[in-house]
């Protein structure tokens, strides 16, 4: 076959185009059937979702196998970082997957004590339980909102008998945040004794927390001396609620919105513990207390001293003194005696009675002899003792500073014009005596309060209203109508001076040869009486609408028409 016959071929392909303008209609119909089933079945596809993600290649690889077997779609998320597969099989997918123990490189837990091998050695089994442990707290970090996957690190030193040898266990920690994610130091610090609570001794001033930038998230105490969020958020929270107390009070008085406060509050986060002992003496004797007494008396009485030469003799004891017999009564004795004898007898009385005085005054003297007598006494008494344990606890108010600005009163005019006027002195020392209440006034603890009157001015300025063809809506609604002004004239052109062309072209019947049309004009000029063909109507008022068309196209675009004979004459040529 030549390139004449290939031409040839081509264009009466062409001519029969031409020839039956249902063609293009039919091709377009079906070009608009294709889409829609293609839009169809697009909408109908499944929905993907992640089932795993930052995989390794080994575990990536056992995922996509085991999906193949199972006849599972699946694909790749952008950068082939995460494995997809329908919606409704993710849970299914996991749970078959996990059965098969994939993937294997996640956090592994407690399952590794499951399949201890008979024989294992204490060293390998502590390493199993270590792992598991690690793994454990890995997966209970990553539950946490703004962890996407965590690690930790624990560092179990091996118990010992001795006490000074002993060393407490420490931990650390790397965090992997979700992209646009932040933790705060509360969930850093619920962290920290989540992890210190599960491992024995672990306290949570040795525990590290780094984030995936090297970001130290954890204090470790290196800002022991400094204040933290916490303690400024308790001063905060204190400032705004003099504040609220302050403006409550004194809205009712002048106005909500008429007043305003601000309070700076002097901390003491401290800690401070003391103890004191003091001893004071006695101020008044009659009432103090006695705490022991002791009295010691001793006395004399009689007896010579002890004197003379020492020796045997002077040593010897006093001998027996002698008491005087009386045999008969001076009564008796002048009974019975004889008038004679009875002078003789009262002598005898006389000299014994003055014996016996004698005797008794040398014993009277004997006993009213030197005599001596001793007293000693002892008195203890209590001393004043005062033991005082102080603990002041930490968040005391060292000292308050607050500022009030009230707003001038509004007043109504004569004419009913409303002005504002400044408070009385009276008003002032009233609102300062209120907020002195409300805040607590400590004159000892150096507070200070500062009420000063103004009139409130608004902070929005004043601008000149702009007219309608300057405001910023109507010039975007102007831009927007624009565009879609140009977007329908560039839709218009296009139609009519491409596509309304070309589609006029390509189903426009073939024009007949003029030898058939002049002898099918002598056909018909003789025979008039015959009746006339509808078919030969047809084609004939087609003709004539063609051929009108032709000349309108001719006259309003003759290059379009110039161009399009130039073309059947170099097809004729051909």
């Amino acid at each position: 076959m030549n390139a004449a016959a290939v031409l040839g071929n081509r264009s009466e392909l062409i001519e029969r185009f031409k020839g039956n303008p249902r063609l293009p209609l039919m091709l377009g119909g079906a070009a608009l059937a294709a889409a829609i089933a293609v839009g169809v079945l697009w909408s109908r596809s499944p929905d993907y979702k992640v089932l795993y993600s930052n995989l390794s290649e080994r575990d990536g690889g056992a995922v996509i196998a085991s999906l193949q077997q199972m006849n599972v779609p699946y694909k790749f998320a952008e950068g082939g970082g995460a494995v997809m597969v329908p919606a409704d099989k993710v849970h299914e997918m996991r749970l078959r997957l996990a059965s098969q123990g994939l993937p294997k490189s996640g956090n592994a837990g407690m399952e590794l004590m499951d399949n201890q091998k008979f024989g294992i050695s204490q060293f390998a089994e502590q390493v199993n339980y270590q792992r598991g442990l690690e793994g454990e707290l890995a997966r209970s970090i990553e539950s946490i909102a703004a962890v996407q996957s965590a690690r930790v690190h624990l560092a179990i030193p091996k118990p010992t008998l001795f006490v000074r040898e002993r060393q407490k266990p420490t931990a650390s920690i790397v965090l992997t945040l979700h992209p646009g994610r932040a933790i705060d130091e509360g969930q850093v610090a619920a962290i920290s004794h989540l992890v210190s609570s599960s491992v024995p001794e672990l306290t949570p001033k040795s525990i590290s927390i780094v984030d995936q930038h090297g970001n130290l998230l954890s204090g470790n105490g290196s800002n022991e001396r400094m204040l933290d969020a916490t303690q400024l958020k308790y001063v905060q929270t204190l400032e705004r609620t003099y504040v609220q107390r302050v403006e409550s009070i004194l809205a009712p008085i002048v106005g909500q919105g008429n007043v305003k406060a601000q309070v700076t509050a002097d901390v003491d986060f401290n800690i401070v513990e003391h103890t004191d002992e003091s001893f004071k003496p006695n101020q008044d004797p009659t009432r103090a207390a006695i705490r022991s007494q002791q009295t010691s008396e001793s006395n004399q009485q009689g007896g010579s001293p002890v004197g003379g030469v020492p020796g045997a003799l002077s040593n010897q004891p006093p001998l027996q003194a002698a008491a005087p017999v009386v045999t008969q009564q001076p009564g008796q004795q002048g009974q019975q005696g004889q008038p004679g004898q009875q002078g003789q007898t009262g002598q005898q009385a006389q000299g014994q009675q003055a014996g016996t005085a004698s005797t008794q005054a040398a014993l009277a003297g004997a006993q009213a002899g030197p005599s001596s007598a001793r007293r000693d006494s002892t008195t203890n008494y209590e001393l004043d003792r005062t033991v005082r344990h102080v603990q002041q606890a930490p968040g005391g108010i060292r000292r308050l500073s607050v500022a009030v600005v009230v707003n001038h009163r509004q007043v109504a005019g004569a004419n009913g014009k409303i002005t504002s006027e400044p408070l009385t002195a009276a008003q002032l020392a009233q609102i300062e005596n209120l907020a002195k209440e409300a805040m607590g006034f400590s004159p000892a603890r150096g507070d200070s309060l500062n009420v000063v009157n103004s009139p409130f001015t608004s902070g929005e300025e004043i601008k000149p209203e702009l007219p309608l063809w300057k405001q910023p809506e109507m010039i975007e609604l102007a831009k927007t109508a624009a565009q879609y002004l140009l977007l329908a004239l560039l839709a218009l052109f296009v139609w009519f001076k491409v596509a309304r062309p070309i589609v006029r072209k390509y189903t426009a019947p073939p024009l007949p040869p003029p030898a058939e049309a002049n002898a099918a004009e002598s056909v018909l000029l003789p025979v008039e009486e015959q009746q006339p063909d509808p078919e030969v109507l047809r084609l004939t008022a087609k003709y004539e609408s063609d051929l009108a068309l032709v000349r309108d196209a001719a006259q309003r675009d003759p290059r379009l028409v110039a161009s399009v004979i130039k073309n059947w004459m170099s097809s004729d040529e051909r």
